[in-house]
This record gives structure tokens, C-alpha cells and sequence, in this order.
């Protein structure tokens, strides 16, 4: 039996999330999670969801639980705040043990799998930045399963995160700018190292950021039609994104 549409009263209420059903009341055959980046809510990326409008998917927004100090708005994944004293920028990488708890636990294990009737194959998240990480480390940390898939733009693996003997066979598509990426070579080599099919698209920009065009956005396309389990295709239309 495929899973059921998740509703919001399937998940603790300290969790802030929105539920984007699949195009024309489909079943879904599959879930997207979508993880935005530091400093941002879950609107952005659940407008993101009803733009890819992938087939037989029903899309999971999921807000950040830390909010940004001094009334700044947005959220961050992280279990502290450090800024950079030179630029004044936070660092992306201050431990992720109460946000992986909450993805892999409240969302994943608790909500998808245990309420909706999910198998955790059927489950792909994509995730920006810091939300990139917080889905690397999901799926790192997901014991003798693999989930569908992760898409991580301009996230890398934690620092904090220990590896496993075990390769973890989620595969990964990590998509960087070519110049001032967060995800240098070493961190490449940790993908590697945490996973057992890691696929590398380096972007011809400075510093990382969204995709931006089609030609940004092609592989990440390609990725879901392989991984999304649908018998309708991902549609030559939803490559586009305003």
C-alpha cells in the first residue's frame, strides 16, 4: 500500500511545516522535503515545491527551529550561532544534533514512516546551504536504509558528524559554485567517504546560491526523474523557475 498525503497533525506542533499536495490530487507516490537555507522560513521553499510540481509528490516545507537573533527574522539549523568576526557573517556549521533529531525523528521516522506509511526509499529531500547539511546528515545517519535521494545546494557534510564503517547507499547529487563554494575538495572527499554514490555539479558562479537556470537546474531534474518513483515522468515544463 503506497503512503498516505500527510496532514500537519502528523507531526509534533513544535514542528513549523507546510504540505504541498502532488499536481491534480494525485496520490503521492513519493515526498519531498525541502530544507531552506540560514536566515530564511519555509515559505520560500514551499512556493519552490508547487513550482517543480513533480509528479505523484507531495512536497514537506520544513521551517527551521531556531530563530535569527536581534529580531533579524528567518530561522537557522544550527545548535549555536558563531559569526565571523571579520565579515560579521554566522558560520554555516555549529552542530546539527537538535535539527537532525527533529528531520530524522519527528519528520522521517515518526511522521512519514511510522503515521503516513512511507518506506524511507520513497522519501528525497532537497536542501539549500545549511538545510543542505542538516538532509546530508539525515541520510548519513539513517541506519541500514537508504532514502530516495539528497539534493544538497552549496551544503556539505558536518564537521560535527562522525562517519559510519558502513557507507550509507542514499545517493547524493551536491551541486557547488566554482569559485567560493562552502563545499571545498575535502568536503567532497567526506561525501565520498559517508556515502556510496556521490554525484559532483559544479556551477559556473561565484559563491553559492540557488539554481539560477535551466542549465543550473537540468541535473537536479535528472536526479529526481531517476529517483522519483513515478510512472507519469517529471514534465519538460517544471525545469522552469521564476
Amino acid at each position: 500500500m503506497p503512503g498516505r498525503l500527510p496532514t500537519k497533525a502528523d507531526f509534533p506542533s513544535s514542528v513549523n511545516l507546510s504540505v504541498t499536495p502532488a499536481p491534480s490530487a494525485q496520490q503521492p507516490t513519493n515526498i519531498l522535503i525541502l530544507l531552506h537555507g540560514l536566515g530564511d522560513t519555509n515559505a520560500s521553499f514551499t512556493k519552490l515545491g508547487q513550482q517543480l510540481n513533480l509528479p505523484e509528490t507531495a512536497c514537506i516545507s520544513v521551517q527551521a527551529p531556531a530563530p535569527l537573533p536581534f529580531d533579524l527574522g528567518g530561522f537557522h539549523w544550527g545548535d549555536d550561532m558563531i559569526f565571523d568576526q571579520n565579515t560579521g557573517e554566522m558560520d554555516m556549521d555549529t552542530g546539527f544534533k537538535a535539527s537532525g533529531q527533529l528531520l530524522l525523528d519527528r519528520v522521517i521516522r515518526d511522521g512519514l514512516v511510522g503515521k503516513c506509511g512511507y518506506k524511507p526509499r520513497e522519501i528525497v529531500i532537497f536542501g539549500f546551504g545549511q538545510g543542505g547539511m542538516v538532509g546530508l546528515q539525515a541520510a548519513a545517519e539513517l541506519e541500514n536504509e537508504e532514502l530516495g535521494g539528497v539534493v544538497s545546494i552549496g551544503g556539505r557534510l558536518p564537521s560535527s558528524l562522525s562517519l559510519k564503517t558502513k557507507k550509507s547507499r542514499t545517493p547524493v547529487l551536491v551541486c557547488r559554485a566554482s569559485r567560493a563554494s562552502a563545499v571545498t575538495d575535502s568536503a567532497v572527499s567526506k561525501l565520498k567517504d559517508a556515502f556510496e554514490f556521490v554525484e559532483i555539479k559544479d556551477w559556473k558562479k561565484n559563491g553559492d546560491g540557488m539554481p539560477s537556470n535551466r542549465d543550473e537546474m537540468m541535473p537536479i531534474m535528472q536526479f529526481f526523474a531517476r529517483r522519483l518513483r513515478s510512472m507519469k515522468g517529471v514534465p519538460a515544463g517544471s525545469v522552469e523557475l521564476s
